[in-house]
Parts: structure tokens; sequence; C-alpha cells
């Protein structure tokens, strides 16, 4: 729904990976702002907005996604992208998206699930523990089956839902996007899994990408809703 002229706002931003592609959609005419907690991100994407020659209409503010400091009914749309499961409060976030976008806009939110991450593994039972234990190392790793819920509340409306499923069969990748070494490393330390449980746990891991047969899935969720003029005494 974003169309030339309009106003973007993107929690989390990063380093520019989508507001400069938003910028193309907006045009010069309108604006994309992106915002960041982290300083050297946003550095990076202002680096990136400059060199992609769009930085009258793009730029980078360093600020929390939970107190956004724009009036409300200041953007056509708002959106993140895996910012919410490293907030404990995502849905203050949610909550001022909404009240930052004009009614009629839109809120498209995309977040991963992390209880749904599985492993091929014939330690189904350590696979289970590592799998709660990963999840829940994040502020907020269930965030993904919970956003249909918080748009609910929100009141917005003609709710769109769209599940990404993602696979590998690459060993090395999968531990390193995972976060294995780190999970396994404290479930260890906490007790969640013994030192015979984890050397079990990683020779079968590495028997399977020796043999070939390795694999590991996870799913997103991306959820779209619009602002009515109803909601906006809600928010």
């Amino acid at each position: 729904h974003i169309r030339d002229g309009h106003r973007v706002l993107d929690l989390g931003c990063g380093p520019g990976i989508d507001t400069i592609p938003l910028a193309q959609f907006v045009g010069p005419k309108g604006q994309v702002i992106g915002i960041d907690i982290d300083n050297e991100m946003i550095n990076l994407a202002n680096e990136k907005a400059k060199e992609a020659m769009v930085t009258d209409w793009v730029i980078h503010k360093h600020f929390e996604a939970e107190s956004i400091p724009y009036n409300s009914d200041s953007f056509d749309s708002c959106r993140c992208e895996r910012l919410l499961q490293h907030l404990l409060e995502p849905e203050r976030a949610i909550s001022e998206m909404v009240r930052v976008t004009k009614p009629n806009g839109w809120i498209v939110v995309s977040d991963t699930d992390h209880s749904t991450l599985t492993i091929d593994s014939p330690d189904i039972d350590i696979e289970w523990k590592l799998r709660r234990f990963h999840t829940e190392l994040f502020k907020s790793g269930y965030i993904g089956r919970q956003l249909y819920r918080l748009f609910r509340q929100q009141n917005l409306e003609d709710i769109i839902v769209e599940i990404f499923p993602l696979f590998s069969t690459d060993y090395m990748s999968t531990r390193y996007i995972a976060l294995l070494d780190k999970t396994e490393k404290e479930a260890v330390a906490t007790g969640t899994i013994t030192d015979e449980e984890l050397k079990r746990w990683r020779n079968n891991l590495e028997r399977s990408n020796k043999e070939g047969v390795f694999f590991s899935s996870v799913i997103m969720v991306l959820i779209a809703g619009h602002k009515s003029y109803s909601t906006v005494d809600t928010v």
C-alpha cells in the first residue's frame, strides 16, 4: 500500500537494508525514517543512504521502539522485521506503531517463532530441551505466534497473515544462525542438559552432516493490519 509521497517508519532499521529500497517506493516527495538503538547501525545506514543518493528523503535516528518520539498520526505506514523478539514488552512497540500511523495506514510486522526451530535428530528429548532453552534466550522468543492476538488487541482491521517456513541442510550455517554454540553452552551451564547429552547430541548432528542428511527448519510470521478511524480512540 506504499505510494509515491508517503511517509514510512521502519523500526529496528539496522544498516538500512530496507529503508534504502523503501526510498524507491515513496520517491523524493515522500520520506522514510529508520530508527534503531544501535548507533553503529545508524551511522552505517546513513552512509548507505548517502551512497544511494537518497539522503534528501531517507534518514536514520537513534530512538527506542517502545517510545517513538513522533506525533500521533504522523506516518502513512509503519513496519518492523525481526525486532520484537529482542524486546521485553513487544506490545508497547506495536502500540506505538499504531499510534504514529495515520488512520487508513498499514502496520506490518515480521518476526520468528523460535519455538518452531526443529533439527532432525534421534535425540528427540534433548532437541526439545534445547529448543525451549533456545527460545527463551530471546526476550520474546515466542512473538511470532503472538502477533495475531496483539494486532487484534489493537483493533486493527483487514488483518493479513502469511507464514514463511525456512529450512536448511547446511549444518555449520545452522549452528551459526540458530546460535547453537551459545544455546548448548548455556544449557549445560544451567543444568538443562548434561555434558553427556551434549556429547551425544553433537555426535549425532555431526554424523548427519557427514552423511549429507542434516535438516533443520523454523517458521517466520508476517502480519499486516489496517488502522481504521475507530482505532484512533483506543491508542
